[in-house]
């Protein structure tokens, strides 16, 4: 399951930085809050995912990520004129599809190079099979940190905070995992609405080979966020199952997050045979979401449990 853990996963460790406030005007009292913060931002030491103790000395003026999960942290904290290079997968925001392409998995060393960053932004879940590549970065004179491969909200939320720490952007990192845990507070309250829980199949890859999403999934706590019953919720991880399985299940609803990729996944499931007295099927609850907003880690991880919610239950969060 390349495609999930690769094209699903967010990221940092935020460090509020408060600056002391002197006695002089307000215009004054601003300028140096800001000297004085970007002052005790660096020089700093992260422990990457890797177990490296990775220093930076000053703030980064130009960032690679080689992962599309560590771009859109990088995004939402406010990197645009700071990221020079993203990966091929890319494709959010718009603006990181106009940044200079350095490669997929097999990244291009001397691309990279030649971009001259201060910092790359590596990801642990390609991390071991790029080691060659993320050696010859580092012999380069490039700073790479390996951000960890969040598997849940909390993980997200390290990894958020461990690019904000490494690019001097603490305070926008703060507000992004308050608003994210606020927001997913908000969801929870809400699902205590739900009169009837819902047991859910979630399809992440169609026939032939049929994945769905098991427990450690970013999907299986999004459902219980939401007062929902994983029907796959015994598999771990991302699973492969035959397409009798899921009959077995006998689903109130079905999710797919392929139809950004696949076209009419509602129409394939609608079309299997054996599926037709499936409750789900029957009653023609079937849906999509979009597939990085429920397995890409970062902050649009809580429009993906929306969705899910909006879907599942309509009478409770459409209101």
């Amino acid at each position: 399951m390349k495609k999930f853990t690769q094209i699903a996963m967010m990221l940092m460790l935020v460090i509020a930085i408060i600056a002391g406030c002197s006695a002089g005007n307000q215009s004054t009292d601003k300028k140096e809050t800001g000297a004085n913060q970007a002052k005790s931002e660096f020089p700093v030491t992260i422990k990457d995912a890797a177990g490296e103790n990775v220093k930076i000395d000053k703030k980064p003026k130009k960032v690679v990520s080689l992962i599309p999960s560590n771009t859109e942290v990088a995004f939402a904290l406010g990197l645009d004129k700071e990221i020079v290079g993203v990966s091929d997968f890319d494709n959010y925001p718009e603006a990181a599809v106009k940044k200079t392409k350095i490669g997929g998995l097999d990244f291009n060393v001397e691309k990279i190079v030649g971009l001259k960053p201060d910092l790359v932004l590596a990801h642990a879940s390609s991390a071991h099979t790029s080691k060659q590549g993320i050696d010859q970065l580092k012999n380069a004179g490039i700073k790479v940190i390996v951000i960890n491969d969040a598997q849940n909200f909390t993980d997200t939320y390290k990894s958020i905070d461990m690019i904000a720490k490494a690019t001097g952007t603490q305070k926008q990192g703060d507000k992004i995992v308050k608003s994210m845990k606020d927001d997913l507070s908000a969801i929870k309250e809400k699902a205590k609405h739900v009169k009837k829980e819902k047991k859910v199949w979630v399809e992440v890859a169609p026939a032939p080979e049929i994945f769905t999403a098991g427990k450690g999934t970013f999907i299986d706590e999004m459902l219980n966020a939401i007062h929902a019953k994983n029907a796959a919720g015994e598999l771990k991880g991302w699973a492969k199952v035959s397409e009798e399985q899921p009959v077995k299940y006998k689903p109130d609803a079905i999710v797919t997050t392929y139809g950004y990729y696949s076209k009419k996944p509602v129409e394939q499931i609608m079309a299997r045979k054996a599926w037709k007295d499936v409750p789900a099927v029957k009653n023609k609850e079937i849906y999509d979401v979009h597939s990085d907003k429920v397995t890409r880690p970062g902050p649009r991880l809580i429009e993906g449990v929306e969705e899910l919610a909006k879907a599942i239950y309509p009478e409770v969060y459409k209101k």
